[in-house]
């Protein structure tokens, strides 16, 4: 018996074959650059095609998307410079607002080193107090020790151990000191880079010296 085509059936097959064609007008394609540097258009693009950048297209030729090209080592090296550039201006940026928290004008910076540099030399002051007091004492139970020394008695271990004890607090004293005379030195570097900067940002000259008067 003959297969019946009915109208319904004609119109079924139409549609789908509509479906197929506007499915095939809307497949994605991709231009891109082959190894040999020739302009290829396929369905499919290869992995290493990729790193050279390519177009993405409609079913009807039109350029859908442009995908860059992969950045170089030498690219990638250069952002890595410029977000760390970047980076360090915002610290910069934020370092100096607080120190204009702290200072209006450089002069206001140079009184504040001023004011500790006083205040450190005072201390050092004490302790070289300290060390003629220490040293006085010191200078007393030698003669002592040598007192005895002269009169051929022997000297007292009590008197030999105070010597001891006195030359060591002299010598405790005396590195207090160098040390807080390095920190002066360092602390001073310090506000002059900070003066300087604050030259910088204020468009202000200091008109203080650096050394205290």
């Amino acid at each position: 018996m003959p297969h019946r085509v009915t109208k319904s059936t004609v119109i079924a097959s139409l549609a789908a074959a509509g479906l197929l064609f506007a499915a095939s007008a809307q497949a994605t394609m991709y231009r891109y650059t082959d190894e040999n540097g020739q302009l290829v258009i396929s369905n499919t693009i290869p992995q290493e095609a990729t790193q050279r950048g390519y177009d993405i297209l409609s079913g009807n030729g039109r350029v859908v998307e442009t995908i860059p090209p992969a950045p170089t080592e030498e690219e990638i090296a250069a952002r890595e410079t410029e977000k760390e550039h970047q980076r360090q201006l915002e610290l910069q940026r934020a370092q100096d607002r607080e120190l204009l928290k702290r200072y209006s004008h450089p002069d206001q910076a140079v009184r504040a080193m001023h004011r500790k540099i006083r205040e450190l030399e005072g201390v050092i002051q004490l302790k070289r107090g300290n060390i003629s007091v220490l040293s006085s004492q010191l200078d007393n139970e030698q003669s002592r020790a040598a007192d005895l020394e002269r009169a051929g008695r022997d000297i007292p271990e009590t008197t030999l151990e105070r010597i001891r004890r006195l030359e060591s607090q002299v010598r405790d004293v005396e590195r207090e000191i160098a040390a807080q005379r390095q920190d002066i030195g360092a602390m001073k570097k310090e506000f002059e880079v900070d003066i300087e900067r604050l030259e910088a940002i204020t468009g202000d000259n200091r008109t203080l010296p650096l050394s205290p008067e």
